[in-house]
């Protein structure tokens, strides 16, 4: 990894477009205090410098404070004057520390920040104190770093997710890259078929140069911690948990294999959540096994998700989120994935096969009831919860068959399914099922709004005391890691460093 230490990035610097009056504002607050560094060293007022370049001196102090730009011919008086090249009065850095700090001061003051603030704007001359300005330039950046940190609301996450959806279902959720590099990894550990015991995970770690700790105190904020300076991953002892250990593991050593650095925004966190997922299943359900697997009960018209559940070791949601990397990339079978609440609320999706999923004005589909006539709504009123339950659902996108089981997690129960469109069915087993349901979502009449006959009796005579999860109305939590304290990881970490 090219990044191995948490920290929070610091606030990116502003982009400009070459030639643009943004880069050339920046171009002359540097040139500016160059030029004024360079004069002050051969010891000459503004007068001097005036004379022997054939201008006056307030043309030259406009020009040093960075509110004037030289034209071509004076940039070379100046340069002959000061007895430089001009390479060297346009250089990039800086001459010294404390120039540096007027021209972080001096561009902060121009931006949109801190005109937004209806502060004044400092004075920037030789009589001010180099403490003065760090300060200044400190509180500049903290409080840009606090913003920044605030970005992720509800909605900016949302539109992040909605964003990362979009790129998933142009790529067909298919990620070659990360699909190379999982046989990588196998391939040095000479894996070449059957599950992925605990044994074969612990030689990858190893060969990756890391060594396990099962801890019973890992910070309550994380499934596990990477130890970088040391080469450890802290897991947990317990046992009840909603992750299979094997892909916490495997997930740790994603972010290493596939060299994140510490993410800078919430949508490349999720960005990264979403490429060590992948990694992980990849390794768990490796491509050319799981590809002939699906290849050969394609052919037999066989595919059923409990199938690629038994013949690798996963759970059902492994294997039918594996199912959708690998199903319209090698089986040209578009698809879509659905993790939905007892309560009706989708937690997770996926689609490229023209199923409308409920979305918000952003386009995330996460936090959207589902249509109560969908299969993934249907299956929590079916007598076996914990089989597969097939139906085929009619609706105003076509006709779409899916396959659902429910499982119980520490929120409480989930369905899970894949559905694929009509003309698909043919592949998979339960396709003869007599179940059929109709949906006019996202028609309100189809079972948002309530039958008229229900709300002749009852409307304005219900009061409902609602669930409402405070975290629904917060801020995400700050930080490069969302929800993490970061205190907790480093006490954990200096606690653990002499084991």
């Amino acid at each position: 990894m090219t990044d191995t230490t948490w920290n929070r990035p610091a606030p990116a610097s502003r982009k400009t477009v070459p030639g643009s009056e943004a880069e050339r504002t920046l171009d002359v607050i540097s040139l500016g205090r160059r030029i004024r560094h360079l004069r002050k060293a051969k010891g000459m007022t503004l007068d001097d410098l005036g004379a022997a370049v054939g201008t006056v001196a307030s043309q030259l102090s406009l020009i040093e404070n960075g509110k004037r730009e030289p034209k071509l011919g004076m940039m070379q008086a100046l340069a002959a004057a000061l007895d430089v090249s001009i390479d060297q009065l346009l250089g990039s850095e800086p001459p010294s520390r404390r120039a540096a700090l007027e021209i972080e001061l001096e561009r902060a003051q121009r931006g949109p920040l801190y005109s937004s603030l209806g502060l004044p704007k400092v004075r920037i001359g030789s009589r001010l104190p180099i403490d003065v300005l760090e300060s200044l330039v400190g509180l500049q950046a903290e409080l840009e770093r606090r913003l920044n940190e605030q970005v992720a609301t509800p909605e900016e996450a949302r539109r992040a997710n909605g964003e990362l959806r979009r790129m998933m279902r142009e790529r067909n959720n298919y990620f070659p890259e990360y699909e190379e590099a999982a046989q990588q990894v196998l391939n040095s550990v000479g894996h070449t078929s059957g599950p992925l015991s605990q044994h074969v995970i612990a030689d990858i770690a190893a060969h990756l140069g890391f060594a396990l700790h099962h801890v019973s105190d890992l910070p309550h904020s994380t499934r596990s911690v990477t130890d970088l300076k040391n080469r450890r991953i802290y897991l947990t002892q317990s046992q009840r948990s909603d992750h299979d250990p094997r892909s916490v593991l495997l997930q740790a050593l994603g972010h290493y294999v596939l060299e994140h650095k510490t993410p800078s925004s919430y949508g490349e966190f999720l960005s990264q959540r979403v490429a060590t997922n992948y990694f992980a299943a990849a390794l768990l359900l490796p491509q050319n096994a799981t590809v002939d697997f699906l290849q050969r009960a394609k052919s037999a018209k066989e595919i059923a998700v409990e199938d690629i559940r038994d013949a690798f070791a996963v759970s059902y949601e492994t294997a039918a989120h594996r199912f959708t990397n690998l199903a319209t990339e090698h089986l040209g079978i578009p698809t879509h994935f659905q993790k939905v609440h007892e309560s009706g609320i989708v937690y997770k999706a996926y689609e490229n096969d023209g199923v409308t999923f409920p979305a918000d004005h952003t386009g995330a589909i996460e936090g959207q009831p589902i249509c109560r006539y969908w299969t993934s709504r249907e299956v929590f009123n079916v007598p076996d919860q914990f089989s597969a339950f097939n139906q085929y659902t009619d609706t105003p996108a076509g006709t779409y068959w899916c396959t659902a089981r429910v499982e119980r997690g520490s929120a409480g129960k989930f369905s899970l399914s894949i559905g694929v469109p009509y003309q698909h069915v043919k592949w998979f087993r339960g396709r003869d099922t007599s179940e059929r349901s109709k949906s006019r979502c996202p028609d309100p009449d189809c079972c948002r709004t309530p039958p008229g006959e229900l709300a002749s009796q009852w409307s304005g005579f219900a009061w409902p005391s609602a669930r409402a999860h405070s975290h629904l109305l917060a801020a995400l939590p700050p930080g490069a890691f969302p929800g993490v304290d970061e205190t907790e990881v480093y006490s954990f970490l200096q606690a653990h460093a002499e084991d």
